[in-house]
C-alpha cells in the first residue's frame, strides 16, 4: 500500500529574509567600498604615527639642534632625510613640524564647525529678519579674501603675541594668527548648508510634535535637528582640515605664517626655497608629507560624501 507524503516547501536559508542593516552598518559598507577613501584611512594613519610615534626616536631639542659643520647634508645613515642650512635633522623637523600642521588643521576645522553650525542652525530655524541678517554678513564674509588676510595679519601680530605653551611644547604666536585666521573666515560655506538643511528639517513632524509638547528651541535645535544634519558637517569638517593644512602651508612658504623656531611642513618648504636644486632632500620630504596627508584628507571626504548620501543609503548591500 502506498502511502502519499506531502512535500512541504522549506525556503532555502539564502531565501529568508536578512534582518535590515543599521545605518551605521550601511555607511560602513559604503564607505569600504570607496577603495580610494580606505587607502587615505591608512595613509592618514601613518601620518599621524609617524607625527606622534617618531617622538619616541627624535626628541624636539635634537630637531633644534645646529651643526653648521654638516649643513645641508644629503640623507645618509645618520640623518635619513638629511640636514637643513644649518645643520638640523630634516626627519626630526618633519615628525614635529607635522604636529603643529596637523595641530593647526584640527583646531581650525573645530572653530570653522563652531561657528558655521551656529549661524546656519540659528538663521535656519528661526527664519525671518534674523535669517536675512546672518545670511547678508556671510555673503559679505565670502568677499573677504583669506590668502591675503593671511598674509596681512600674520605680518602684523605674529610679532605681538606671546608664545604659548602646550602640551608640553612651546608654539609661537603666530599659531594662534594663523588657526584664528583660518578657523573665522571658513565656515560660510558649511553655514550655508547647516541652513538649507534646517529650513528644510524645522518643516518635519517629529519638530511640530516636539514644539507641542512643550520642548525649548534649543533643545529642538541641538537634539532634534541638528543630529540629523551630522552628515554633510562631517563631510565639510573632514575636508576643513586638509584646506587648513594647505592654507596654512601657502603662507608659511612665503614666510608670514607660522615663525620659527616652531616648525611646520609649510615654513620648512620657506626654507628650501633658495636649494631647489643644489639640496631637493629639503623640500622633497616635507612637500611630500603635505601632499600625502591632503590627499588622504580628500579621499577620506569623498568616501563619507558618498557613504552618507541619504539617497544611496536607502540601497540595500
Amino acid at each position: 500500500m502506498e502511502t502519499n507524503v506531502t512535500k512541504t516547501n522549506i525556503p532555502a536559508i539564502s531565501e529568508v529574509e536578512k534582518p535590515p542593516l543599521l545605518l551605521s552598518q550601511l555607511v560602513f559598507l559604503r564607505f569600504k567600498r570607496h577603495k580610494m577613501a580606505v587607502a587615505g584611512v591608512f595613509i592618514l594613519i601613518l601620518m599621524i604615527c609617524y607625527a606622534i610615534g617618531g617622538t619616541f626616536f627624535k626628541t624636539e631639542a635634537f630637531s633644534l639642534v645646529t651643526d653648521t659643520s654638516i649643513r645641508l647634508n644629503a640623507p645618509s645613515s645618520v640623518h635619513l632625510f638629511g640636514t637643513d642650512a644649518v645643520g638640523r635633522d630634516i626627519l626630526a623637523r618633519t615628525i614635529y613640524g607635522g604636529q603643529i600642521s596637523l595641530l593647526i588643521g584640527l583646531i581650525a576645522m573645530i572653530l570653522e564647525v563652531i561657528v558655521g553650525v551656529l549661524i546656519g542652525a540659528i538663521a535656519g530655524y528661526y527664519g525671518g529678519i534674523l535669517d536675512s541678517i546672518l545670511m547678508r554678513f556671510t555673503e559679505a564674509m565670502l568677499n573677504i579674501p583669506q590668502i591675503p588676510l593671511l598674509l596681512v595679519l600674520g605680518k602684523m601680530l605674529s610679532d605681538k603675541i606671546s608664545p604659548i605653551s602646550l602640551f608640553g611644547r612651546q608654539f609661537s604666536g603666530s599659531v594662534i594668527v594663523i588657526i584664528a585666521v583660518i578657523g573665522l573666515t571658513s565656515w560660510m560655506g558649511l553655514a550655508r548648508i547647516v541652513r538649507a538643511n534646517f529650513l528644510s528639517l524645522r518643516e518635519q513632524e517629529f519638530v511640530t510634535a516636539a514644539r507641542c509638547t512643550g520642548t525649548k528651541n534649543r533643545s529642538i535645535i541641538f537634539e532634534h535637528i541638528l543630529p540629523n544634519t551630522m552628515a554633510p558637517i562631517i563631510v565639510s569638517a573632514t575636508l576643513a582640515v586638509a584646506n587648513a593644512i594647505i592654507s596654512e602651508a601657502y603662507v608659511s612658504f612665503l614666510g608670514v605664517g607660522v615663525m620659527p623656531p616652531t616648525a611646520t611642513w609649510g615654513n620648512m618648504l620657506n626654507g628650501a626655497y633658495n636649494y631647489i636644486e643644489s639640496a631637493p632632500w629639503l623640500w622633497i620630504f616635507p612637500g611630500s608629507l603635505i601632499v600625502l596627508t591632503v590627499l588622504s584628507i580628500n579621499f577620506i571626504g569623498d568616501g563619507l560624501r558618498d557613504a552618507l548620501d541619504p539617497r544611496a543609503l536607502t540601497q540595500a548591500e
